[in-house]
């Protein structure tokens, strides 16, 4: 595994049932639906990607990928026979709750789940949920597009658009171990100990409030929408600094 996947493998030695890492995405669906072609597309985006066959091992206590040649992921059917639509969107946010907190179980698999909701003929919900050691948020974007051009391609009878992937992500975790050792590893390891000198050994935040012995994880999210002028002018900043968007934006919310 590579050494991110390293860490959250370790997490979850010490919290086995704690689903923070999970990610969970929701998709509404409109229109006349192909469940056919929909169990298609996800059973092939699972064949392509590695990753999402892939379970976590423990070898002399240390984690070892295990990949399997062929897995098939569940799509159970719930309908959810509500008239009124208030009802109904409490029943879906219940639901959805419920299935992004089902803990996964890194050593069986497999790592991602999905459920379908029928709320009418032409009004379906689909979750997915997948653990944080085989996807992030940027997996959840690809995940989007492959699913919407796969579930095209198959509801038309079509055969898969994508190209076959030349590099999984076990590729990049045997090419990460392999750089990050000996002299890389020295250089890296010095950089860090030299910038960590003296910092505190428990970070404590909020600093409003004090910190609870046991960490409950309650937080709350907050959106701001930005124009797309000021947008653009945040993209051109970032390009003349050499820098991400997402670089720029954290810097803003630090000052």
């Amino acid at each position: 595994p590579s050494f991110a996947q390293q860490r959250l493998w370790f997490i979850a030695q010490l919290e086995p049932e704690n689903p923070i890492y999970n990610i969970p995405q929701m998709y509404r669906l409109h229109g006349e639906l192909n469940r056919e072609a929909l169990e298609e597309a996800i059973h092939e985006i699972v064949r392509r990607h590695e990753a999402l066959r892939t379970a976590f091992g423990d070898v002399d206590g240390q984690p070892v990928q295990r990949i399997a040649s062929n897995v098939r992921i569940p799509l159970p059917v719930e309908i959810l026979t509500s008239p009124a639509a208030a009802s109904r969107e409490i029943k879906i946010e219940r639901i959805a709750r419920e299935n992004a907190l089902q803990p996964f179980d890194l050593e069986v698999g497999p790592l991602l789940r999905a459920k379908l909701l029928k709320l009418e003929d032409r009004q379906h919900v689909l979750l997915l949920t997948l653990h944080h050691i085989v996807g992030d948020g940027w997996s959840g974007n690809l995940l989007a597009t492959e699913l919407i051009a796969l579930y095209e391609a198959f509801s038309q009878g079509w055969p898969s658009p994508l190209p076959e992937l030349t590099v999984q992500y076990a590729d990049f975790a045997i090419w990460q171990r392999s750089w990050l050792q000996g002299e890389a590893l020295e250089k890296q390891a010095d950089y860090w100990s030299k910038q960590l000198a003296g910092a505190p050994a428990v970070l404590e935040l909020p600093t409003d409030r004090p910190r609870p012995a046991v960490q409950r994880h309650r937080g709350t999210v907050s959106t701001h929408m930005f124009s797309l002028e000021f947008l653009s002018k945040l993209k051109a900043l970032s390009q003349a600094e050499g820098v991400t968007l997402f670089m720029t934006l954290l810097a803003g919310f630090q000052l």
